[in-house]
């Protein structure tokens, strides 16, 4: 006698998950660059017109809030407690979070993958300064040499690195070229012979 087999207990919510997943990943690349690329020119040239803005922005904020106190008597927590500084540097992380996204979709990496895991190194990097001085570069102990090498590393990546599908780029960067090039026609012709196809007739 033959038995059904049982239908899966939480069917339903596996195919929720998975619904929820093929979502989910759009919207992290929206939030991740607007499903955007940026390539290496655009990128830099992005950079340096969102670094003239915010130069005017602060020297504007400057101007309008302190000009009245010696830059001298101006102390970091002070500047932490005024909302144009706040909003100014809000938009600045939010900018370069954008640019950089674009740029590393563009190169052929994922930016929801790539984007925190390097903030997550630099909070690290952070706390090991602070608990480790020897470590730190500087007095005042905000990273080590460490975290200084991957930042370096990443902004030249994001700067030189070639886009996605042109000559000399490659989706994995640890892929040889030999592997990422495709197979040439001409190869593709004489193994067919090799294998003995046949030559399509006219007639």
């Amino acid at each position: 006698m033959r038995r059904c087999a049982a239908a899966p207990f939480h069917g339903s919510e596996s195919s929720f998950w998975a619904y929820g997943a093929k979502l989910g990943a759009p919207m992290l690349g929206f939030l991740f660059g607007l499903n955007a690329r940026l390539g290496r020119l655009h990128f830099f040239l992005a950079t340096i017109a969102l670094a003239v803005v915010m130069t005017a922005i602060c020297f504007a904020i400057a101007m309008a809030v302190f000009h009245d106190t010696s830059p001298a008597l101006i102390r970091p927590e002070d500047l932490l407690k005024n909302r144009a500084v706040i909003a100014a540097m809000v938009l600045f992380g939010f900018a370069t979070f954008m640019l950089q996204s674009m740029r590393i979709r563009d190169i052929g990496w994922d930016p929801v993958c790539v984007v925190p895991a390097w903030i997550a190194l630099m909070v690290v990097d952070h706390v090991v300064a602070g608990r480790f001085p020897a470590w730190a570069i500087g007095g005042e102990h905000q990273g080590t040499a460490v975290g200084a090498l991957v930042n370096l590393v990443l902004i030249l990546a994001l700067t030189f690195w070639p886009s996605a599908g042109s000559e000399g780029s490659f989706a994995n960067p640890f892929q040889s070229r030999t592997q990422a090039a495709p197979p040439s026609l001409t190869n593709e012709r004489l193994a067919r012979v090799s294998q003995g196809a046949q030559r399509p007739t006219w007639s």
